[in-house]
């Protein structure tokens, strides 16, 4: 099944660190990370691509996507339990995957404080931390 986590109102400020946990499902093409001011406002998307092998991250600003990134370096698969980590820096949004590669995204409109966030796709979120 497709799980979707939303929160709304969440407390994620510049320096700060937001970690996940999740088993990727079994038959996942991949998932989503967003993150941002709300649904239609994200900071950064995070959307890892199993049949592509790369991970696509972009914005979006008044429901318009804006230029995307690609990193090939995918190094989980699905069937899989994972940690990422995603820090949001004045400049920079720093996702670190799971063996320690740091995929960067510019903070495009510099905002110093995301209270949304929804996880979806291929994954179950075991755990959800902020630091």
């Amino acid at each position: 099944g497709q799980d979707k986590v939303e929160i709304h109102h969440m407390d994620l400020k510049q320096g700060m660190t937001l970690k996940l946990k999740g088993k990727i499902n079994d038959d996942a093409n991949g998932f989503v990370i967003n993150l941002g001011q709300s649904p239609g406002n994200l900071d950064l998307h995070f959307n890892p691509r199993f049949g592509e092998k790369t991970i696509v991250c972009n914005s979006q600003n008044g429901g318009r996507w804006e230029q995307e990134h690609r990193d090939d370096h995918v190094c989980f698969s699905p069937g899989t339990e994972i940690k990422l980590t995603v820090t949001l820096e004045e400049d920079e949004f720093q996702v670190k995957l799971p063996d320690g590669h740091q995929v960067k995204f510019p903070n495009r409109r510099k905002c110093s404080h995301l209270p949304y966030c929804c996880v979806e796709g291929g994954i179950s979120l075991t755990s959800f931390k902020l630091d």
